[in-house]
């Protein structure tokens, strides 16, 4: 019993030195953490269960024979944050690069599928070379069968992967079909093909960074929600992030307790919109002071930012929030930001979270660019995700709702449940001056009726009351009384149910 014994602690030491205490050094001086360091910072102290800690790979082509350390260059398990159980993966860098082989596929797809099961999410922690090339198709093998387990648990159990190091080639599929992915600056990189692949092929000079690095991905290509400054800050916020997300689509949202009274008045709010209709203001200050303790966490801040996203709690529920942003663009809804609103909305929607969408929006920004690039098939993205939803939807109108874009938000006719408008809101086809420009061209050289044209337009078409006569919005509010008014509504909604027609899937404008 005391050899076995022996053995066993020997093998463990083994696993958890990973590569051997140089490579651990290395990944120190480049300020980053290892596997297992990650895995500690993440979950609730002494909660992490691992399993397959003595797994190797089984390929003896290339010398790899005499190269075998247990756990092949993944830490996976399952343990808590928060209280609440997770299942995780963590790509160890120091053991041949964190290079995926048979085994090490087999690893992740293991917690994979138990994840599935117990309704629990995956996190996964990449940070690997890419396929093991010593093993030929049997790591190409390995990804497709992540890949599938990625479709299979899409919707079901959330799925998010945190980039800590590179992340190359078919790596980077996994990530994609994922629900959220966050990057850590200067130490990681997603691309599908490398810079001296690029510079092969299209005679291009890129650095690694600037193809595929966290700024990039965060804020250029949109592929990542979030860059944070190094690994422990990145574990900190996961775990915050955790905390909004149910553990699988058959749970209502998480409930944290609150001492923020659901009635608040915030009395700031009725001077937020501007006297003049042209002058923005910023829409997360509305979103900031009507959750729970001014605690929202926003998604893709720096991309494209003419629409808000995020998380937040009403009276301690998770809520999600999409918001028109009157600093960016105006609030117009352009491709990027009807993509980033659909995922959202369609990730909410899986997972059973209530969405409030904030509206002030002059409509879909026009030119060639937004044209030729297919904003009307990416704008319907927006439109379908809306309708589609049968979560609880609620809607308050700040200002500006013209055009097909007041369609597309969440309005009453997308099956939006309860829609406010504010008294500042101007519910209309198009402003009062393109407005009147058509309808009263033959007018156009005489200024002093094209003023008063345009005062008569604003006082009929130019606020809430019309659209309220028809029953398209459900009540008039003071932005004081906001925050009272979403709760009491998604209160009403908590045990909203509706189905769509049976289907095997929708076909949405990809």
């Amino acid at each position: 019993m005391s050899d076995i014994t022996r053995q066993l602690q020997e093998k463990r030491d083994r696993a958890r030195m990973g590569g051997g205490q140089r490579r651990i050094d290395a990944q120190h001086a480049k300020g980053k953490l290892t596997a297992r360091e990650r895995i500690d910072l993440l979950c609730d102290p002494g909660s992490f269960e691992e399993w397959d800690m003595f797994v190797e790979h089984r390929c003896t082509d290339f010398g790899m024979g005499d190269n075998r350390i247990p756990g092949d260059g993944v830490v996976t398990g399952h343990g808590t944050i928060n209280g609440r159980l997770v299942f995780v993966f963590s790509q160890d860098f120091t053991v041949l690069g964190g290079s995926l082989s048979e085994t090490h596929a087999r690893k992740i797809c293991k917690i994979m599928d138990r994840a599935l099961e117990v309704g629990a999410p995956v996190i996964g922690l990449n940070d690997s070379g890419g396929a093991r090339i010593q093993e030929g198709v049997d790591s190409l093998a390995g990804y497709a069968d992540v890949f599938l387990r990625n479709v299979l648990s899409s919707g079901v159990i959330p799925q998010v992967s945190m980039i800590m190091g590179p992340c190359a080639g078919g790596a980077v599929y996994s990530p994609a079909m994922t629900d959220f992915i966050f990057m850590v600056e200067d130490s990681s990189y997603m691309f599908v093909t490398g810079p001296d692949v690029v510079k092969t092929v299209t005679h291009e000079v890129v650095t690694a960074e600037e193809l595929g690095g966290a700024i990039t991905h965060s804020t250029k290509s949109g592929v990542a929600d979030l860059a944070f400054p190094n690994d422990v800050y990145a574990m900190v916020q996961l775990r915050r992030f955790m905390d909004f997300l149910p553990s699988s689509n058959r749970e209502k949202p998480p409930v944290r307790p609150t001492d923020d009274p659901w009635d608040r008045v915030e009395v700031s709010l009725d001077s937020l919109v501007p006297a003049n209709p042209n002058k923005p203001y910023d829409i997360k200050e509305l979103i900031r002071k009507v959750v729970d303790e001014g605690d929202f966490f926003e998604l893709s801040p720096n991309y494209a930012g003419n629409l808000v996203v995020g998380f937040g709690r009403l009276e301690g529920s998770t809520v999600g929030f999409v918001a028109n942003q009157p600093m960016v663009l105006a609030g117009c809804l352009d491709i990027d930001s009807a993509k980033k609103g659909a995922r959202f909305v369609r990730f909410c929607d899986a997972f059973n979270i209530p969405i409030v969408t904030f509206v002030d929006v002059p409509g879909f920004l026009p030119g060639t660019a937004q044209e030729y690039g297919g904003i009307i098939k990416h704008g319907a993205k927006l439109l379908y995700a809306y309708a589609e939803a049968t979560v609880p939807k609620v809607t308050l109108i700040t200002r500006k709702a013209y055009g097909g874009a007041y369609d597309v938000m969440s309005s009453k006719h997308l099956r939006g449940d309860v829609n406010y408008a504010w008294p500042t809101a101007e519910i209309a086809v198009m402003g009062p001056k393109g407005a009147v420009e058509i309808i009263f061209r033959q007018d156009m050289k005489d200024p002093e009726k094209i003023a008063a044209h345009e005062q008569n337009y604003r006082t009929k078409f130019a606020n809430p009351f019309v659209a309220g006569a028809r029953g398209f919005i459900d009540d008039v509010i003071m932005p004081a009384d906001t925050r009272k008014h979403l709760c009491r509504s998604l209160a009403m909604l908590r045990n909203k149910e509706q189905k769509n027609p049976p289907r095997k899937h929708g076909n949405i404008p990809l």
